[in-house]
């Protein structure tokens, strides 16, 4: 029998399809595709942006102003939703197409879904080029949209519409298989996007992809429960992939049953809340003195959803003791074979709560001594984070560890915190004191700069009820406030903690360390010989959040902070405190790196600094260890 066909374009049937995909995990179903971002230009204006007005009522539409930012807005939504929801992000040709590439590579870094559709040169060719074509001479069918492939799980041109049908479908498999997921990319030619064709119904039917929970092989799972029960001092590692499984509630019995303490990177931070028992902060260079100590003299370090970045590994030299294994829970076979470790591959709940019930049959626990060992070091910490976001001087300028304990003290379990770049990264990591599973929010796998503010929209749409944080500090809010105007326009109520240091605060004290001279991170006035030394900028980005529609409170003192964030927090319109924080090197400052980083220094040099830099360099690669 013959199926019952309509006649729609391109554009309209992708739009029509995109409205009737969901996923489903645990029994609870909901859209694949949100909404979908646009920025028009004469490569999708006709086409999608049609389509987009022809299915108003399916597929609500939000209006932004960069390329780059939409696309992070959607991953933010998508982290929020524990990437069982996404958005749809459309560009025209040329520079809208290639303003996507960074966002995309951030999608794919974290492992978090977004779907791309950029529009691309005309599949017919009439006039060749048209505007904005990049003409390769020895390729006909290569267009600025080839710059996404790379950053892509998975990638596909439109040049004629029946293709659509196969192409869309494996666009959502990728988007919703927890292993693959990423940036999708689907280039639609202008010309393809406006022709009709009869589609079958069938392509428009509603259809559920079910988010799948593979458990863990029998012989692998015992394995991994023989070499925990070998270990004297087994150590969590708890990555981003706990967050994606919603697999906190697996961590904590694992860690109550067995007493191992967890540690986290910045995509696991908030695994465990901070005051559970076994949780003993972030690890790696941007960790806790506590985490630190405990990974160099592990035995055992249980990877639960990580990829074991740099950071986290403090550059292959911090897990260090003795005969030290890897154990790597992971639902991704490439993660999962890391550091030569044994490997479980199974979603991260999954594999917890069999570990649990294994080791439960056997009532397993680490010694008393450990536990005792670790209770202790965590509460001197403890004490050092309390120092440092204490301010016992209510009427002057406050350091940026004590603006994060002005916030600390006002928020509950509700806030949402995100960041991405800067200084601030290092501070949360070691001090914040996470309240919920998903209060921190860190994009630390592309630490992209300009993330934060378009995030914190994202997020806000995808938890409206909730109290949503962008912490930018002035290099990072330099780079992409524009999507100030889209929270002002659709009345999305995001907060903006603007902290201003003059500069790149971060790259500034790592270039010191490693005999840069912080050439180059400052905002300030050239000097006399050439480098950038001298009084500050007049910058008033106050002013500039306000001349976007912001609403900004001042604070120039701690009182002054206390008072503006409380009023930020209940304010029900888009709002930002804006603060001048002294330098980061006063004595209430953040404690220094517990732990190294690879950034290798001048081999040979004339300069002073750069001579001592190197001398310390090499003392540390001289630690660097090989896990085979």
């Amino acid at each position: 029998m013959t199926s019952s066909t309509t006649r729609l374009t391109v554009a309209q049937a992708l739009v029509r399809f995109l409205s009737a995909q969901y996923t489903e995990r645990d029994g609870v179903r909901q859209r694949l595709i949100g909404s979908t971002w646009g920025i028009f230009g004469h490569g999708n204006v006709a086409g999608i942006g049609q389509a987009l007005i022809e299915y108003a009522d399916d597929m609500p539409y939000h209006q932004g102003r960069n390329e780059q930012a939409m696309v992070h807005a959607a991953v933010g939504y998508a982290r929020q939703s524990n990437r069982l929801s996404t958005h749809a992000v459309t560009t025209s040709i040329g520079p809208g197409a290639t303003n996507l590439v960074t966002g995309a590579a951030l999608a794919t870094i974290n492992h978090l879904p977004v779907l791309l559709l950029p529009g691309d040169v005309f599949a017919t060719r009439p006039a060749d080029p048209v505007l904005q074509q990049l003409e390769v001479p020895y390729a006909g069918d290569v267009s600025v949209n080839d710059s996404l492939r790379p950053v892509s799980r998975y990638f596909d041109r439109i040049t004629r519409p029946e293709a659509l049908i196969p192409s869309a479908l494996n666009a959502m498999r990728v988007l919703t298989d927890p292993v693959e997921t990423g940036a999708v990319t689907l280039a639609l030619p202008q010309d393809v996007q406006a022709e009709a064709y009869d589609w079958p119904d069938e392509f428009f039917a509603e259809r559920t992809w079910v988010v799948r929970r593979p458990g863990a092989d029998p012989s692998e799972l015992a394995e991994a429960v023989r070499a925990i029960r070998s270990a004297r001092r087994p150590l969590v590692v708890a990555g981003g992939g706990v967050h994606h499984s919603r697999a906190e509630e697996a961590l904590a019995e694992f860690a109550g049953t067995t007493g191992i303490p967890v540690a986290s990177t910045q995509a696991g931070k908030g695994s465990l809340r901070h005051d559970h028992p076994q949780d003993v902060g972030g690890i790696g260079h941007t960790g806790t003195a506590t985490a630190n100590e405990l990974a160099r003299t592990a035995d055992l370090v249980i990877g639960v959803g990580t990829r074991y970045t740099d950071f986290t590994t403090a550059s292959g030299t911090l897990f260090t003791g003795d005969g030290v294994r890897f154990l790597n829970l992971n639902i991704a076979p490439f993660d999962g074979h890391k550091l030569a470790g044994l490997p479980l591959i199974a979603d991260a709940r999954s594999g917890l709560q069999e570990l649990t019930a294994a080791l439960d049959t056997h009532a397993h626990e680490v010694a008393a001594s450990y536990v005792t060992e670790y209770t202790e070091d965590k509460e001197r910490w403890e004490q050092r984070v309390d120092a440092c976001y204490e301010a016992d001087e209510p009427d002057v300028r406050p350091t940026q560890p004590q603006v994060l304990g002005a916030l600390d003290a006002l928020v509950d379990e509700s806030d949402v915190i995100i960041n991405a770049a800067g200084s601030l990264p290092g501070d949360l990591h070691k001090l914040w004191r996470a309240r919920s599973r998903d209060q921190y929010h860190l994009e630390y796998g592309y630490s992209c700069m300009g993330y934060e503010i378009p995030a914190a929209i994202g997020v806000k749409l995808a938890a409206p009820d909730r109290p949503v944080w962008a912490l930018v500090g002035d290099g990072t809010y330099l780079m992409m406030p524009t999507e100030i105007v889209t929270a002002v326009q659709e009345g999305i109520a995001i907060k903006v903690l603007l902290i201003q240091n003059h500069g790149y605060a971060s790259i500034g004290g790592l270039s010191d360390s490693v005999g840069g001279e912080r050439f180059g991170t400052a905002y300030r006035f050239q000097s006399d010989d050439g480098t950038y030394t001298g009084a500050p900028l007049p910058v008033d980005l106050a002013a500039n959040a306000a001349s976007l529609g912001m609403r900004v409170l001042r604070a120039k003192t701690v009182a002054d902070l206390r008072a503006a964030l409380a009023e930020a927090r209940t304010a029900d319109t888009p709002t930002c405190v804006y603060v001048e924080t002294e330098t980061a090197d006063t004595v209430s400052g953040p404690p220094p790196a517990q732990a190294w980083w690879d950034v290798p220094v001048a081999e040979t040099a004339t300069r002073p600094s750069a001579v001592k830099a190197r001398e310390l360099y090499e003392r540390h690669v001289s630690t660097r260890r090989r896990h085979l």
